[in-house]
């Protein structure tokens, strides 16, 4: 016990000690700077000595490090004063800093030479060059610049490339400075064999995965690329994809993809609430390759009081998997749209395109849908050959983006000729754009259109998911998901007279709303929706308005708003949670 004690009193004399010794032994204050002059002074000093030794070694360079800082920052002419203080056991320097006039940029000569003078990429990196005469010199910058310059020629394959000439010369009489930076590429190399590890898919469909040839010009960003593509096709535990050594007799680089498998089935179970669809649960089992010619098949069954469904997507690569493929699907769903309660059986028959930021596609849905009005059940099917467009464009955080434009259009027709029960002909178009400014501030609007078309005294053969309603979180707040749309009124079973929102024939909705941030995390927003479902030659728009709380969280923004009918000046207030990002 005493052993104990006494260790553990040796251990806080230690400990004293060692906190006594990293005491500071000198401290000091600047003046005459701010800002980043005075960060990178701070910066080149170093931290506060704690011993005499490192105090005199200050001391000694204390004005050579700060007139270097001051030269970093393009200032060369400074003025520099020391004062000591010795009077206590922590000595105080004071140091009081005229920085001079800044250096400015009078001639820059960058000069790309070899096969890199005709790469639009170095065209791009020269058009954004910071180096411009009339800018202030700095050091870093110019570092900065050059390391780029090197860096974009190692990843455009440029591998013999080099800095033949690399200097800033400055004149601090004048003020001056001259930078001349000159850049001899050399022949860019190109890919040479690209070898695939065996794998269980077709050659044929490897190889359309390919974002190169052998032969094309040497990229590093079509190697990601490559690498990001067969990774989310999702047929691949890993996928890498490796430079070989350069083979400089013929200026070639052999590529090798290394694939590992992964599991053949994946669940999913997904828990989720809002105030539309209320309460969900879904269990999803997807199976990323079912055979070698990259079939994949995904089947997922939710649960929800409004829209409980079940379907099944059959994926078919036609051509790279990822932007050219068949889908095959089939549907089980229930909904409620306004008063009618509808069952749908669904299959369809998609072939999808996908190019840059756009998504085509056509194909055929066959449409099975019952549905209740009042105690008369209906009945209708559909054949519905169509296609879909929409585009999607962002900047900032995918979860929040700063701003952002989005787009989707549909259209498709039948015909009682050909497989459904009505001529119709049906459109619909959904924008959405968002727009930040001043750091804090946010614009968001959206507008959704549609119309249906059939012949004259049809309305009782169109489904209620081919009709039009509106209200809810998506839609117009203030008002019940799918509550808004022309009404019928009917004798229900017990003889008594009923007024139910049946859905129209047209849909024009427009929304704006204002955000702002609090902090990067908590937003507060006002907004806006106006419009109605309506049949034609009969609009009659209603406008709900609010407040509401938005939080920024890892899975996307979580929306609370609260929002009034002005229309009806109602004094209830509804509520509408959503969870997720814009697009």
């Amino acid at each position: 016990m005493k052993r104990l004690c006494l260790t553990g009193a040796c251990y806080l004399l230690f400990v004293a000690g060692v906190a006594a010794a990293a005491k500071p032994v000198l401290d000091y204050e600047l003046s005459g700077i701010s800002g980043e002059l005075l960060e990178n002074a701070q910066i080149y000093l170093g931290s506060l000595p704690v011993s005499e030794d490192e105090r005199d070694n200050f001391l000694f360079t204390a004005e050579k490090s700060l007139q270097q800082s001051l030269n970093a920052l393009g200032h060369y002419e400074a003025k520099i004063a020391l004062d000591l203080d010795r009077s206590s056991a922590v000595w105080n320097l004071d140091i009081a800093v005229e920085p001079g006039p800044r250096v400015k940029l009078a001639e820059v000569d960058i000069r790309i030479e070899g096969a890199a003078s005709e790469d639009p990429a170095f065209a791009e990196l020269l058009e954004r060059n910071p180096l411009q005469p009339g800018a202030g010199l700095q050091h870093e910058v110019y570092e900065d610049f050059k390391a780029e310059l090197q860096n974009l020629g190692r990843e455009r394959g440029y591998f013999a490339g080099e800095l033949t000439h690399h200097r800033v010369v400055v004149d601090p009489q004048m003020q001056e400075a001259q930078v001349q930076l000159f850049y001899q590429s050399g022949e860019r190399f190109h890919f040479g064999q690209i070898s695939w590890d065996e794998y269980p898919l077709s050659r044929r469909l490897l190889e359309q995965m390919q974002t190169f040839e052998q032969g094309d010009p040497f990229s590093t960003e079509a190697l990601r690329e490559f690498q990001a593509d067969l990774q989310r096709t999702g047929y691949f535990g890993s996928a890498l994809v490796r430079p070989q050594a350069l083979i400089a007799e013929t200026g070639e680089v052999p590529v090798k993809v290394e694939l590992q498998e992964g599991d053949r089935n994946h669940y999913r179970v997904g828990l989720g609430f809002s105030t539309d669809t209320q309460q969900r649960v879904s269990l999803t089992w997807r199976t990323p390759r079912i055979n070698s010619q990259g079939h994949s098949q995904e089947s997922r069954i939710e649960y929800s009081p409004i829209r409980p469904q079940a379907r099944v997507d059959y994926m078919i690569p036609l051509g790279h998997p990822l932007t050219d493929k068949l889908l095959v699907g089939a549907r089980l769903e229930e909904n409620e749209y306004g008063s009618l309660d509808s069952r749908q059986r669904i299959f369809s028959l998609r072939r999808e395109y996908v190019r840059s930021n756009s998504i085509y596609s056509m194909g055929l849905r066959q449409l099975d849908e019952d549905w209740d009005l009042g105690p008369e059940r209906l009945n209708n099917d559909y054949l519905l050959p169509g296609a879909t467009y929409s585009h999607s464009v962002r900047s900032g955080n995918v979860l929040d983006p700063e701003s952002g434009f989005s787009q989707l259009y549909g259209f498709e027709i039948g015909s009682d000729n050909a497989g459904s029960d009505l001529d119709l002909a049906r459109t619909y178009a959904n924008l959405k754009g968002v727009y930040s400014f001043g750091g804090r501030h946010r614009l968001v609007g959206r507008a959704e259109f549609g119309a249906v078309f059939f012949p004259d005294k049809s309305r009782p053969d169109l489904a209620p998911s081919l009709s039009f309603f509106a209200g809810g979180a998506q839609s117009i707040r203030g008002y019940a998901y799918q509550s808004l749309g022309p009404t019928e009124t009917v004798i229900n079973g017990d003889g008594d007279k009923a007024t139910l929102v049946v859905g129209g024939d047209r849909l024009a909705i427009v929304s704006s709303e204002y955000q702002y941030y609090v902090t990067s995390e908590w937003r507060g927003t006002v907004f806006v929706d106006a419009g109605n479902a309506y049949n034609a030659g009969d609009f009659d728009p209603v406008v709900g308005a609010g407040v509401g709380v938005h939080y920024v969280s890892p899975v996307g923004a979580i929306r609370v708003d609260f929002a009034n009918s002005v229309s009806e000046n109602s004094d209830t207030w509804r509520v509408h949670l959503t969870i997720g990002a814009e697009f």
